[in-house]
């Protein structure tokens, strides 16, 4: 099935009860609301906004070159000597101090990409510089990684639809209103994976954070994928699943939100492999699959909720990221889902970032990975 945003809005749906995500505005609040935002906030520029009159078609399909595939595998002008690194977990994560992002060079990107695909994710601390560097300078940025995906309906920054921003403070109404209806807060997710080309490294910046709590929990897929046993991986390698971004859309429209493209959807493999490491991971999330190809929907329904049931337990391959002020982290959409937590309190502390999405390949499925490396090796 190709993508298309062609088709009309004409769906009827009716007022949600809840926000989508209770961790992201999908609507401007009253006058003096946005003020008080406004004069407590240390970016101001960087409060969403949802500007009239902007409309997105669906992206073509376009070559991509991993920058990762270029690197340097010992990462000599990222990990220099003034560089300090520290795992996170032994598996997955790093942090690092002393990386100055706004001065990094061509060879340093290449090998940051390549350790954010090693290690899932990759925290950087102290980057006041780079985060008051402006929209422009980080969108040139993430764009050496990859094209940037444009938000449908949640609020972006004035004149840059590519970010997603994320704005919690002082909605404790929303949040009670939410926990009458639901248990948790937390949406298990990959980024637009709606996209065709759904973004493979994503950048999370700090603008302002809790002391404690507000933190994003990350999920090693591929890991999770190989606790599998082989018969129940041979059987979910074969699968496809649709993405959609239509229930977002739907209730951003039933919210009387703003809407800027129509639905798309895209067909993915349920596992994906991964063409810089070559890891196979479970490429399914709790938002925007909604059918499985091949399955009966009680089949369906089985199987979806044991994977997410098991990722939402496996503990000892997940990692929590702990905000510091001046952090950016940047990990890998392929391998990993991810989650915010609302468990601190928006009454006397702002979580408050932003999001870049670079898209990378077609998400690769197994069977294709295999025949790639057939025919590589067939010409050597």
């Amino acid at each position: 099935m190709a993508p298309s945003r062609t088709e009309p809005l004409d769906f009827d749906v009716p007022e949600p009860k809840v926000s989508y995500d209770i961790n992201v505005p999908y609507n401007s609040g009253p006058e003096e609301y946005e003020q008080r935002i406004r004069a407590n906030s240390e970016f101001p520029e960087y409060l969403p906004v949802w500007e009239e009159g902007l409309w997105f078609d669906d992206f073509p399909i376009f070559d991509y070159h991993d920058p990762a595939l270029r690197a340097d595998k010992t990462k000599p002008h990222l990990l220099t000597s003034n560089v300090k690194i520290q795992s996170v977990t032994p598996r997955m994560g790093s942090v690092l101090t002393g990386v100055k992002l706004e001065t990094l060079s061509p060879e340093a990107k290449d090998e940051l990409a390549l350790l954010i695909c090693e290690r899932k994710f990759v925290v950087l601390r102290e980057q006041s510089d780079f985060l008051h560097a402006g929209p422009q300078f980080q969108v040139d940025f993430m764009e050496y990684f990859g094209k940037l995906s444009r938000q449908p309906v949640t609020g972006a920054i004035k004149g840059f639809p590519q970010f997603h921003v994320i704005h919690r403070d002082g909605n404790e109404e929303e949040i009670k209103n939410f926990f009458k209806h639901k248990m948790t807060t937390t949406i298990w997710h990959h980024d637009v994976s709606h996209e065709r080309q759904p973004p493979g490294y994503i950048m999370l910046g700090i603008l302002a954070c809790p002391d404690i709590g507000g933190d994003t929990v990350v999920a090693d897929t591929a890991m999770a994928y190989q606790r599998l046993s082989p018969v129940f991986q041979d059987m979910i390698n074969k699968l496809k699943v649709n993405h959609t971004s239509r229930h977002l859309i739907a209730h951003a429209k039933a919210s009387k939100g703003t809407v800027r493209s129509n639905p798309i959807d895209s067909i993915h493999p349920m596992v994906r492999v991964h063409p810089v490491t070559g890891e196979k991971a479970i490429y399914y999330n709790a938002e925007f699959p909604d059918e499985v190809f091949g399955l009966k929907d009680q089949e369906a329904e089985v199987i979806t909720r044991f994977l997410l049931d098991f990722i939402r337990m496996g503990h000892d391959f997940q990692a929590r990221v702990h905000w510091e002020k001046n952090s950016v982290v940047m990990f890998d959409g392929r391998t990993t889902l991810h989650t915010g937590t609302v468990d601190y309190d928006t009454t006397t502390q702002t979580r408050h970032l932003f999001r870049l999405a670079a898209m990378t390949e077609v998400p690769i499925s197994v069977d294709d990975w295999e025949k790639l490396q057939k025919e590589k090796k067939e010409r050597v």
